[in-house]
């Protein structure tokens, strides 16, 4: 009997310490992580720091291994728990992240001075961040540094080489390999707190580069403005509504003959106003995606310079001044209120209006805010009397991906039984996870209705009683969700990517020629519409482009996706 046969030997010791290290320092961050993060992002930031961690797993016997080991996973953790504890402060202190744009213009707006005063009001929150962060910090390095303790000599195989256990050796394979797909994977790579902090400061210094530019744009587009010499037509108070939703498709609405009761509340108010409510049956956006949206939407469909193609003609056609502008340099005065974080639409568009409101303060998918929060906001302007002509202009998350941070917790009713709806997508060979987005999507949608309809409700009680009253509600761009293809998001190649709800009503009333609500619209000409609503005419004015005017005239788009019929 050798000594690595004894029985009172038990070569798995080392190997269960170091998966108690491993566990133990996994806790410790997960602690800061959450702190830090919400959601799925708690799990990917865990995923992305695990590959260092991993190295706990696998006993050393080298004094200086073990040294480099610690340090490395010293200088790893540090900056996980640093970029976790400085995520919590801001949060804990302004609802913000990192990369919002109030973060970012405040960071670019920032001198030496400022930091040093800000240090000196703040320093109390500040240090008690700072230190939760290194005792949480020292505590991993405590546990890094017990579970870094040599491998005896008995504990090895002949030849030097460590016993682990086979499911020991797989779980290191399980995790490696995990981590090396976050890190493919751009989305969660560039979270990993080295890129992230590093962009972080890019962003910051474009800000600051671009601030001139933008606010030059911005001037350009008044002047442009002013020069198409916009006059309002209709004498008297006018207090026009622009609600602009995010990634909605009608097909997902029980209002456009949906199979299940997403919109109950905009239901019931067609039904109560009758034709006094519009409901554009065949509304299309000619982008899937924001920015070029929005863009398209403000500039009339031209939103480029000299040069740009007309997407009807297909010919070079000069760009068209921004509708806000155009109704500021009428007399309107504007609010931009918004539930996004976006840094490119509030320079290229919120800015431009006399008062902005930023509800939001975390950018892209993973911000939770709900819609409900501009209510408030909306009310307040549509009761300011410092202006007789207002237009207000506001921009929702809708059902913008992740559709589950569309709608409050535990608010779905569509996950509870199988419906037609879930039938029909079985039939169609939907996948579960198609499937079960579908019902976050139509539970974001209930959510969303009732938002829009409490819109549309402050709109039409609000305002100068013997004033014009409009509201305009569109959808940016549409969104697949298992209607034409067993995938969920944004999609440039489907119809679904298009399909979008165009909803109108305005006081006084105004006839509409029979059957206009069954003619197809466009978004990239809404703005033309919206001329209409305010009462605005200017040069560039074209009739035949108003969805409500007499003379209206429907000119199919070219988009990237092939559609069968825009009549439906």
């Amino acid at each position: 009997m050798t000594k690595f046969d004894h029985p009172s030997i038990r070569p798995t010791a080392p190997a269960r310490s170091g998966v108690a290290a491993f566990v133990a320092s996994m806790a410790v961050l997960l602690a800061m992580l959450v702190l830090g993060h919400e959601g799925r992002r708690v799990a990917q930031m865990l995923v992305l720091a695990v590959p260092p961690f991993v190295w706990l797993l696998w006993p050393v016997r080298r004094r200086w291994v073990r040294r480099l080991r610690l340090g490395v996973l010293g200088l790893w953790s540090a900056a996980f728990i640093a970029d976790a504890t400085v995520r919590a402060y801001l949060w804990q202190a302004y609802e913000a992240a990192p990369d919002g744009a109030m973060v970012l213009v405040a960071a670019a707006n920032t001198t030496a001075r400022e930091s040093r005063e800000f240090l000196t009001m703040y320093w109390q929150p500040i240090a008690a961040w700072s230190l939760g962060g290194t005792a949480a910090w020292l505590l991993l390095i405590a546990v890094v540094r017990h579970g870094a303790q040599g491998m005896p000599r008995h504990a090895l195989a002949p030849g030097g080489a460590s016993r682990l256990p086979v499911w020991l050796r797989f779980a290191i394979a399980l995790l490696l390999s995990l981590a090396l797909v976050s890190y493919v994977s751009k989305p969660w790579r560039r979270l990993h707190p080295v890129l992230f902090w590093t962009q972080w400061e890019s962003k910051v210094q474009e800000v600051r580069a671009g601030w001139d530019d933008h606010q030059r744009a911005r001037d350009l587009a008044l002047e442009r403005a002013r020069s198409a010499r916009p006059v309002t037509a209709v004498a008297g108070p006018s207090t026009v509504v622009l609600v602009i939703t995010d990634s909605v498709n009608r097909d997902n609405m029980s209002l456009y003959g949906y199979g299940r009761a997403t919109t109950p509340q905009l239901q019931a108010r067609k039904a109560a106003l009758g034709d006094g409510l519009v409901v554009m049956r065949n509304a299309w956006s000619v982008d899937a995606s924001t920015v070029p949206a929005l863009n398209n939407i403000f500039h009339f469909g031209r939103p480029k310079a000299m040069g740009a193609t007309d997407a009807t003609a297909g010919t070079d056609v000069a760009a068209a001044p921004h509708a806000i502008a155009l109704a500021r340099a009428a007399g309107y005065k504007v609010w931009w209120i918004s539930n996004h974080d976006d840094l490119a639409i509030e320079q290229s568009h919120a800015r431009l209006a006399d008062v902005t409101e930023l509800i939001n303060r975390t950018p892209g998918r993973s911000s939770a805010s709900l819609d409900h929060e501009v209510v408030d906001c909306v009310q307040e302007a549509i009761e300011d009397t410092s202006s007789d002509r207002k237009l207000i202009v506001v921009h929702l998350m809708g059902a913008h991906p992740h559709y589950s941070s569309r709608f409050p917790k535990d608010a779905n009713p569509f996950d509870d039984a199988p419906d037609g709806v879930e039938a029909a997508m079985l039939a169609s060979g939907r996948s579960a996870w198609v499937r079960r987005f579908r019902t976050q999507y139509d539970a974001a949608m209930l959510y969303h209705d009732s938002v829009v309809a409490q819109l549309l409700d402050i709109t039409r009680q609000g305002g100068a009683p013997n004033g014009r009253r409009a509201w305009m509600y569109l959808s940016d761009h549409g969104q697949e969700v298992g209607h034409g293809s067993d995938n969920a998001g944004h999609s440039a190649v489907s119809e679904s990517g298009y399909r979008i709800p165009t909803v109108l009503w305005r006081q006084p009333q105004a006839l509409l020629p029979s059957g206009r609500d069954q003619a197809p619209f466009r978004s990239d000409w809404s703005a033309f519409t919206l001329m209409g609503l305010l009462g605005i005419d200017w040069t560039g004015a074209d009739p035949s482009r108003d969805a409500l005017h007499p003379r209206y005239q429907w000119q199919a788009p070219v988009l990237p996706a092939p559609v069968a019929s825009f009549a439906r």
